[in-house]
């Protein structure tokens, strides 16, 4: 097929099935994703908060609005855009974001290679889930990147083709199953019954089957809906990727690689940590090689990469002296669930048990924009060892900003 028969193969898909499927309210969405949170992102890149909030987000390939909606909700001083090549997707968006309050977003039916039609620049792109689906991720990545302004960040999220390989099997032997069937037929291929394809195969399957297996402990939940199924298994174009190829796509955006959004995900001594020798053997590494010795050795768990672009120059903060420490102003991390309370969800919805002093520390950073009392003032009157701010700052419980006068 040529791009355009591929595009607009992804385009009935959409149609078909708008995705992602989440129910629309008539509220804001609950929780957080704090990727979508610029104060959050921001300081999880730079390691400091950003000195404005009043930015513009593009939303590259939004779908039905789910994502969209966290961002307008998540970043109240920001204007939004979110373009999809799917009108069908792009009217549920609409709705969704009609319904939920979320007023500051407009939507452009447009592809990736389209976003030089929209006015401007964006601080912030989000592209979750769309470039794997491209004929051309390249030239999708490069037209992004060309509308990221300078100090601006890119959030992405791929494929990654190790940890779905069975995925990608049960994709061959649908489609193989609908070509026999309409074999000389030369209408588009019908998704509804490759949907229909696809769960007789899982039926009929034993359950000891490899396919079988994976899908019942890691995909079964979501992908009882037809828009799920539909897209992990009957999709007409999907590019996976490994570490050597993902950096390939990187390096054609133009852009700084910051770092993964996931960092637990890819410390090599969770695997490796109980042998020196082998860990000692990793020090001749680069970043790439690690990555990819990770993969190969925990393939189960990758089946994606998240990670941040940016376009330089991007502030980095650096803490470490005790000076620099004391003098910086702290905000309370605005992705947390549970406060105020001392057991608490964080950034990363992980449960944290607050000690009394840290608990009475982050009371104090709230709000604390408008006081802009410094680490040292709070210290005053709170009993926290430097240690202890250094440990809620490593776990992203609070923000800092400099104390520029």
């Amino acid at each position: 097929m040529t791009n355009q028969d591929i595009t607009s193969a992804v385009e009935r898909l959409y149609d078909t099935y708008p995705f992602p499927p989440e129910p629309l309210l008539d509220s804001p969405p609950p929780g957080y994703n704090w990727r979508w949170n610029w104060l959050a992102a921001y300081n999880f890149c730079t390691g400091q908060k950003p000195q404005q909030q009043n930015i513009r987000i593009l939303d590259a390939g939004c779908g039905t609005g789910v994502g969209t909606e966290y961002l307008v909700h998540l970043n109240p001083q920001a204007q939004v855009v979110g373009i999809d090549l799917s009108g069908g997707a792009l009217a549920v968006a609409k709705e969704r974001c009609q319904r939920s309050g979320a007023s500051r977003v407009e939507f452009h039916h447009l592809s990736l290679y389209e976003a030089a039609q929209l006015p401007g620049e964006f601080d912030l792109i989000n592209c979750v889930g769309v470039l794997h689906h491209l004929p051309d991720p390249k030239r999708g990545i490069q037209s992004l990147a060309a509308k990221l302004a300078p100090g601006g960040l890119m959030h992405i999220f791929v494929y990654a083709e190790l940890g779905r390989w069975e995925i990608q099997l049960m994709q061959k032997a649908i489609a193989l199953l609908q070509s026999r069937s309409q074999a000389g037929t030369p209408a588009p291929r019908d998704y509804r019954d490759g949907v229909s394809v696809g769960r007789q195969i899982f039926a009929s399957l034993p359950e000891n089957n490899r396919l079988v297996k994976r899908e019942k402990e890691r995909w079964s939940m979501e992908n009882h809906r037809d828009e799920c199924f539909a897209d992990m298994y009957v999709h007409p174009q999907e590019i996976d990727y490994n570490i050597d190829t993902l950096f390939e796509l990187i390096d054609a955006s133009g852009l700084d690689f910051v770092g993964f959004s996931n960092p637990k995900t890819w410390h090599l001594d969770r695997l490796l940590g109980n042998n020196p020798d082998l860990m000692k053997r990793t020090e001749g590494l680069s970043d790439r090689e690690r990555y990819r010795l990770i993969e190969l050795l925990d393939p189960e768990n990758i089946t994606h990469y998240e990670f941040f672009l940016a376009r330089p120059p991007l502030p980095s903060s650096d803490w470490s002296s005790k000076e620099a420490l004391l003098a910086a102003i702290p905000e309370r991390n605005p992705c947390m669930d549970g406060w105020p309370s001392r057991c608490l969800f964080n950034y990363d919805y992980q449960i944290v048990n607050l000690s009394e002093s840290e608990f009475e520390f982050l009371q104090a950073c709230d709000g604390n924009s408008d006081k802009r009392r410094t680490i040292g003032e709070i210290l005053t009157s709170v009993k926290l060892e430097e240690s202890g701010v250094r440990s809620l700052l490593e776990q992203q419980l609070i923000l800092l900003t400099p104390n520029i006068k």
